[in-house]
């Protein structure tokens, strides 16, 4: 049997030869092809997901683990904002005080310098953080790379100095690092854009 045939089971419905239009069959109403919606075209070489209108391959709306990314650095603008003004706010009031019934191998302009200095690395990192969660949206592989060492350093600077309150830093790095490492963050990051 062929595709041709009448009487041909796999054929067109209701006996149709291909390439005739299909008539109305009284007391039955016209249905489009078989009842089944017509799906989009596929492309055979999308990864699984994806595939639709950022090209082959790339993804149109951000992967919930990009977005998850750009969220947790958001949170890391908000931690070190908090530690700058802690900190500044320690560097002020130890300024002129006396610290001599304390035992410390530091003077005490150490010890303000020390502050200070803390305060103006938790500013940078805070400015670092927010410059990459403005540019997940629109950047290239370039911002996926510096946010990835972003994350592991954020991580590796949340065990040494800090174990108790770098904690949050240190799972937040390491997610931030996770997510933007996976394969559908570099499918986000590599899309083409027009």
């Amino acid at each position: 049997m062929s595709y041709g045939e009448p009487n041909n089971p796999y054929g067109p419905p209701g006996g149709q030869q291909p390439g005739k239009p299909q008539e109305n069959l009284p007391g039955y109403p016209q249905q489009p092809g078989y009842g089944y919606p017509q799906a989009p075209p596929v492309d055979p070489n999308a990864p699984y997901g994806y595939g639709y209108g950022g090209g082959p391959g790339y993804p149109v709306e951000m992967p919930g683990g990009v977005k998850t990314a750009r969220v947790l650095l958001w949170v890391i603008v908000g931690l070190c904002l908090i530690g700058t003004v802690i900190y500044s706010l320690g560097a002020v009031a130890s300024n002129g005080d006396d610290f001599s019934n304390f035992e410390s191998s530091l003077s005490d302009s150490q010890n303000t310098g020390i502050a200070w200095g803390i305060a103006v690395f938790s500013l940078l990192w805070a400015i670092g953080a927010a410059v990459l969660a403005l540019q997940v949206r629109s950047g290239g592989n370039g911002v996926r790379v510096t946010t990835l060492v972003f994350g592991i350093v954020t991580a590796v600077l949340g065990l040494f100095p800090f174990v108790i309150v770098g904690i949050p830093h240190l799972v937040m790095g390491v997610l931030v690092a996770v997510f933007v490492g996976k394969s559908d963050g570099s499918a986000w990051f590599n899309r083409p854009r027009g």
